[in-house]
């Protein structure tokens, strides 16, 4: 590869600002919980009294979104209005209230030998993150990584570049204003997909890397970092329609879990219906989609059963049960049973929610337990799987692997562990 001056500019840059964030860390280390909780207060306020800004900085980038035909549902994401920008405080304001995980012990105790014995909980030290067009992730990983005792470095990625600016400008200027480092909080978005190269090869300056947005993404960090990875993964989830279910209901979660935010990855992309319900649940279900602009792609069985209900569909493909939409559409497949849905979701499931709709106890269990997912709900909108639902505050991803952290993380995912022995002059016979 020929190495020109831009790429070792870039280099020297974006290796700059992880020298810096570890530089700065310490300084957020020695704070205790009151003046941490006192500095994400202080970034909320902040971030309200200076929304106009924001919201204004945000219309440039929808403008380029705009001309450039962004999906809906990316738009949607990138999206920022004064009341978002309140939002978005609110959750640093929630990550204030949360206990604080550092110094927590796990275990320990004293040994025969006296020795005494902890294993704590400590920051993570410099937490490298990777998104795309999100800019609320830009203050919930600042928040979240603050508070748990972590400097920050952002990529946000370009389709958000001016709005992520002007976020990481204000709560720069709140961590100036509390006497610490500004570079706590530092973005490198300005370097583009080079930055993020050098960024997976920061091991050393960074301790940890969160790639969170669409599958090539995720596939790149997790497939070429050298620093390590926590792989938030994609959202092809799930809902099945057993024999069992209430048929209000499961028209009441379908849409929710379809429609109440489709560009997130939490919205429901494929639905399955027993055999034995769908000539009863496909009616029901289906014109709440439909009112709500959802298309429908359907396998040959719904597809007849959509049509003699007036319900226009078009033919599924095996891409269709791959697809993560993040839009208004819809996968829709009849199964002959719950072992039917259960290797449908083996096949197709990117590991991330499954949801059961069924008042039959023993399936219930069964899809609960077979089902290999960071979250598995039954009766439930999959719209729930995300850390603030499940009361953790702001979650900075949801992890889709299996090794440190998986589901929704929230602050106690992105702290190590130490341990620390104390001891009395031993020495080991």
């Amino acid at each position: 590869m020929t190495v020109t001056r831009e790429h070792t500019d870039v280099e020297t840059a974006v290796l700059a600002a992880a020298r810096a964030a570890k530089e700065a860390q310490p300084a957020l280390a020695r704070l205790h919980r009151s003046q941490k909780d006192a500095l994400l207060l202080a970034m909320a306020d902040a971030l309200v009294e200076r929304s106009t800004e924001i919201v204004e900085a945000n219309a440039r980038d929808l403008s380029a979104a705009d001309a450039s035909g962004m999906e809906a549902g990316l738009r949607d994401r990138l999206a920022l209005s004064e009341e978002r920008v309140a939002a978005i405080a609110q959750q640093l304001r929630d990550a204030a209230a949360l206990p604080d995980p550092v110094g927590e012990v796990v275990r320990g105790g004293l040994l025969d030998n006296g020795l005494e014995l902890r294993q704590v909980r400590v920051p993570m030290g410099v937490i490298g993150m990777v998104y795309e067009a999100r800019p609320n992730v830009t203050v919930d990983a600042a928040g979240l990584s603050l508070k748990a005792g972590s400097a920050v470095v952002l990529r946000g990625g370009s389709a958000a570049l001016h709005s992520n600016t002007a976020l990481i400008a204000v709560l720069r200027s709140v961590l100036a204003a509390q006497g610490l480092p500004e570079d706590l909080v530092i973005g490198i978005d300005e370097h583009g997909r080079d930055g993020v190269d050098v960024l997976m090869r920061a091991r050393g300056l960074v301790d940890l890397l969160i790639p969170r947005g669409g599958a090539g993404l995720i596939r790149r960090v997790v497939e070429n970092s050298l620093v390590p990875v926590i792989e938030t993964g994609t959202g092809n989830t799930h809902v099945f329609v057993d024999a069992s279910a209430d048929l209000d209901q499961a028209a009441a979660i379908v849409v929710n879990a379809k429609t109440q935010r489709v560009g997130v990855c939490n919205s429901l992309e494929t639905l399955l219906v027993h055999a034995d319900v769908a000539e009863r649940a496909l009616p029901a279900i289906a014109p709440g989609l439909v009112e709500a602009g959802v298309r429908i792609h359907a396998d040959e069985r719904a597809g007849e059963i959509l049509a003699a209900a007036g319900v226009a569909s078009e033919p599924a493909t095996e891409e269709d049960w791959d697809t993560e939409y993040l839009a208004l559409e819809i996968a829709v497949r009849v199964v002959e049973d719950l072992d039917a849905a259960l290797e449908h979701i083996r096949a197709w499931s990117t590991g991330h929610t499954e949801s059961i709709l069924t008042a039959d106890l023993r399936s219930q269990q069964r899809f609960l337990a077979e089902v290999d997912s960071a979250v598995v709900m039954a009766n439930a909108s999959t719209r729930f799987s995300d850390g603030g639902e499940f009361g953790f505050g702001a979650e900075i991803g949801i992890s889709t692997q299996k090794l440190h952290a998986r589901g929704p993380m929230g602050l106690t995912e992105i702290t190590a562990t130490k341990w620390i022995v104390v001891g009395q002059g031993h020495v080991r016979p």
